[in-house]
């Protein structure tokens, strides 16, 4: 892997760039990660120690704005919420989405930035 500078020291497209290869490591492990079979403790390590480093390769390089710290947020926010699925209401017996907040009970523990 390499990583890409600008000479306005802009770190868009190397985001972009990992982002996508992220995505597509999330893709190649997805059977694992949405696996009933397996913890959600190891889901958590798989997550942490290859999807994780795939995309923040190089990052001591970056001088990264807010902008870029939310679009890393989103994606780990996103990645958790696949591999963590969706809570059941015991009252109302429904399913639905975690919410940010509630990604913090499952895993209080940062990944990316924070």
């Amino acid at each position: 892997m390499e990583t890409t500078l600008t000479n306005q020291n802009s770190i868009q497209e190397e985001i972009n760039s990992r982002l996508k290869s992220g995505n597509a490591f999330y893709l190649s492990v997805q059977h694992l990660l949405s696996s009933s079979f397996l913890a959600k403790i190891l889901k958590i390590k798989i997550y942490r120690t290859l999807i994780s480093p795939v995309v923040l390769y190089g990052c001591e390089t970056w001088s990264h704005t807010l902008r870029e710290e939310r679009r890393l947020r989103v994606f780990e926010n996103r990645e958790l919420r696949r591999i963590f699925g969706p809570k059941k209401i015991e009252v109302a017996g429904e399913w639905r989405k975690l919410h940010n907040e509630g990604l913090g009970d499952f895993y209080p523990l940062p990944i990316l930035f924070g």
